[in-house]
């Protein structure tokens, strides 16, 4: 029986993860089998750090994700790279929800909390 990885288990794999908001992008980003494993819920948000949408959008997921206790993992995407693939990546920024390395619902491109709240309402109490 495989068990489910935690955020723990990320962190010892990549830099790019932390609890509620997380400033950094990280280009050692997870494996598909790695975010597969997750237990419970987490944010993927996949970008640059040079892309002049993701840096736009920072302020409004920092303000939606600062308040939550779920993983966010930036993962710095681009052209092939495998995790982006396996998501249907093609706009910058977009933040997945997930549930048990499942996606639960995406939102692409966000500008303001409103609907950063709208994709964390999507989390089971």
């Amino acid at each position: 029986m495989q068990l489910g990885l935690t955020l723990i288990d990320i962190e010892l794999s990549m830099n790019a993860s932390a609890l509620g908001f997380n400033p950094l992008y990280s280009d050692d980003n997870p494996s598909l089998d790695e975010i597969s494993s997750l237990d419970g819920y987490a944010c993927l948000e996949f970008g640059a750090p040079w892309c002049e949408h993701c840096v736009a959008a920072e302020p409004a997921i920092e303000a939606a994700l600062s308040a939550t206790q779920i993983p966010h993992i930036k993962v710095y995407d681009g052209k092939g790279l495998p995790l982006g693939r396996a998501f249907k990546i093609t706009l910058w920024p977009t933040v997945v929800l997930l549930k048990d390395g499942k996606e639960v619902a995406r939102v692409v491109r966000p500008t303001i909390v409103e609907q950063l709240n709208k994709l964390l309402a999507n989390i089971a109490a």
